[in-house]
């Protein structure tokens, strides 16, 4: 299979080698989580997620917080027909959802697993939002919800942690497909069904990155649901050092609300903790 699922275009045959994303044909899982409560209220609701960690990642930022399965892949490897049994193996009505996190890899894998399968619960698009529009289209045939990073504004700033200078308009055009092709919101006993949420972690020294990335947003997203994150954590592997400043936090929802980001969620300070980081 040669791959050129995501912007990076590896054209790389993925049953002998690898990309960027550093994993090969196979879906490796890194761990299962079971009622997963860390997610937005709307996606973990009650009885939380079913969350799938999968291992590798075409982004691959330098101060990813699972960067153990990330860059370090682990994990147990299954193909399309494994991973849609392994799914059909949980009794899939005591979670509010299926959170695949850090898909973009196996985009392809996970659409021949799931094409066909009716479920449920609403399947979570939880990825990095670094994707091609084409890619968008063929896995909304099987996602409910879009939950995507928007993380970069800079080239500079988007070289330097993820050498991916081409994320901000990758990922804006990725989302605005997945506006698309998911236009309106809709909830249901509390649980995001089918939409779009849109994450943005600001980083530490860049609020003038954050806010052109929520301006971006407003502009060409209708009536945008948002989640603002501060949660940064540094670690050994990181560039930047250290957490996010209260004062920065407070510049970038400040900003938010003036320009009329209002509909979503934010976290509390103390989310910016290692605790908070799964263990795999």
């Amino acid at each position: 299979m040669i791959c050129n699922a995501c912007p990076r275009k590896c054209n790389i045959d993925r049953t002998i080698n690898h990309g960027v994303c550093g994993v090969k044909n196979n879906i490796v899982i890194a761990k299962i989580i079971e009622n997963f409560m860390w997610e937005e209220p709307c996606i973990s609701n009650k009885k939380g997620a079913l969350a799938i960690f999968f291992s590798g990642c075409n982004l691959r930022c330098d101060f990813c917080q699972n960067y153990e399965i990330s860059h370090i892949i682990k994990g147990k490897e299954y193909t399309p027909e494994e991973f849609k049994n392994l799914i059909l193996s949980y009794n899939l009505k005591n979670y509010s959802c299926i959170d695949l996190i850090t898909p973009t890899q196996f985009t392809i894998q996970i659409y021949n697993a799931l094409n066909g399968v009716k479920l449920p619960i609403p399947v979570v698009w939880n990825s990095s939002g670094y994707e091609n529009v084409e890619q968008i289209k063929l896995i909304s045939k099987i996602v409910d919800v879009f939950m995507p990073d928007f993380k970069f504004y800079s080239k500079e700033l988007s070289y330097k942690l993820s050498k991916a200078e081409d994320y901000f308009e990758k990922t804006l055009k990725a989302i605005i497909q997945m506006k698309k092709e998911k236009p309106n919101n809709i909830f249901k006993d509390g649980v995001l069904n089918q939409g779009l949420l849109i994450r943005h972690l600001i980083l530490p020294g860049y609020t003038e990155d954050s806010k052109i990335i929520l301006k971006s947003i407003k502009e060409n997203i209708n009536n945008p649901l948002i989640s603002i994150m501060c949660q940064f954590t540094p670690t050994e592997k990181s560039s930047i050092k250290r957490a996010l400043y209260p004062l920065e936090y407070k510049i970038v929802l400040n900003y938010a609300q003036k320009i009329g980001l209002t509909e979503g969620y934010y976290q509390d300070l103390e989310s910016a903790n290692k605790n908070f980081i799964p263990d795999f």
